[in-house]
């Protein structure tokens, strides 16, 4: 069974004019190099709406930067109260 990391939600994929709600840079606890994030690509990403209990899923689709964050493909838009707040890898 694999392990299931903590992330946090940094900001939506952005633009200079633009920002997209389906994409995210996430930071995950334990990865620090862009290698490291690069195995986490293809895994699965769960976002649970804190009050409601909605869940968002997504894909890690590529690395973001040389200190292990991440992007993620969300199936839906996540709204703006999401970001800051966690997410799980599976």
């Amino acid at each position: 069974m694999s392990e299931v990391k903590r992330g946090v939600i940094v900001n939506y994929r952005m633009g200079r004019h633009t920002q997209d709600p389906r994409q995210c840079i996430i930071e995950f606890e334990g990865v620090e190099s862009r290698s490291e994030a690069a195995q986490l690509i293809g895994k699965e990403v769960i976002w649970k709406h804190p009050e409601t209990g909605k869940v968002i899923r997504g894909k890690v689709v590529d690395t973001h930067g040389n200190n292990g964050a991440v992007r993620v493909r969300f199936e839906r838009g996540l709204p703006g109260q999401a970001l800051g707040t966690e997410v799980t890898l599976k």
